[in-house]
């Protein structure tokens, strides 16, 4: 998990909408892109503790090989949470949305455990 809130200039605002989140967001990665090279779409859910910023992509049949096989999914892939109170940036694996938001969910209660 990676974070950042702060800039040359010194720390920025917290974001306070899913909008902002996602400005926040584009501002420090890059633009996901579709196998077929055209940019992904960019969604935001927001939730109790931040903005889950992901991208989204066309349903296609799953490729398939010359022989007709089905060829395996491509590796990679990221969701982004901006956090409501700090600003903090996190990467979390492309889960399905609630997958991701959970999951944050749990990193952020290990994380109060260990400081606590």
């Amino acid at each position: 998990m990676t974070s950042d809130n702060s800039s040359p200039a010194g720390p920025r605002a917290v974001p306070t909408s899913p909008q902002e989140a996602l400005e926040w967001v584009r501002g420090r990665f890059g633009r996901p892109r579709d196998a077929d090279g055209s940019p992904a779409v960019l969604r935001v859910r927001e939730f109790d503790l931040g903005y889950l910023v992901y991208a989204t992509y066309p349903t296609r049949a799953a490729p398939v090989d010359a022989h007709g096989r089905p060829l395996p999914a491509q590796p990679g892939g990221s969701s982004v949470v901006v956090a409501k109170d700090t600003g903090t940036v996190s990467t979390l694996p492309n889960y399905p949305p609630q997958q991701a938001i959970a999951l944050y969910r749990k990193q952020q209660d290990r994380r109060g455990a260990s400081e606590g």
